[in-house]
């Protein structure tokens, strides 16, 4: 087979139909690969960012539970008869944000009058509309603006402690807890 009838072989093989088709298919079918990939990045960065949110929150309760604990177990350490301490603090809640909102209220009434002057039916009605206030970050997303944190409450705390039989020690050690954390006995256990 020479040059020429190979060239024209496949001259005649790009000019069918058939492989027009098949081009044409593959290339919608790449711009569709390309538009979806960009489209699973953004759903995958905000499934990250929303990951992060909740690590993040989970984080700081944990780091505020530890701190708690340790503080706790330096001041009872340090009550004369305690000794060697272990602390435990649950919480029954996680710490809370409290958003900015914006209210609007629309309050209507009616009345139906008849012909002599008196009212036949009086209709009342409440709308309101609450709406988060928002500010944009530096990257551009919006977020709800924060008034607050919200501690998370206090469920218990077991107090582990050499003294912890005695009750004179076991006094102290509830009513400084019961201090220190503004919680009612029933939420403190001491023991040895």
């Amino acid at each position: 087979m020479t040059v020429e009838e190979k060239s024209k072989k496949i001259k005649e093989f790009l000019l069918k139909d058939k492989f027009r088709k098949i081009i044409v298919i593959a290339g919608v079918l790449g711009i569709a690969l390309i538009f979806f990939s960009g489209h699973l990045k953004s759903s995958s960065k905000k499934r990250e960012k929303a990951e992060l949110a909740q690590n993040g929150s989970s984080n700081s309760t944990q780091q505020y539970v530890n701190k708690l604990e340790s503080s706790l177990k330096e001041m009872i350490s340090s009550i004369k008869g305690a000794g060697n301490t272990k602390v435990l603090v649950t919480l029954e809640s996680t710490e809370e944000t409290v958003y900015a909102t914006e209210e609007k209220k629309n309050k209507e009434a009616t009345e139906d009058k008849t012909t002599d002057g008196q009212t036949s039916k009086k209709r009342e009605s409440d709308d309101s509309e609450k709406k988060y206030i928002t500010m944009k970050d530096a990257d551009g997303t919006e977020r709800a603006l924060s008034v607050t944190q919200i501690q998370p409450t206090i469920k218990g705390v077991v107090v582990v402690c050499e003294g912890g039989n005695q009750p004179e020690v076991q006094q102290k050690i509830t009513d400084a807890v019961k201090t220190a954390l503004n919680v009612t006995s029933k939420k403190v256990y001491v023991t040895k």
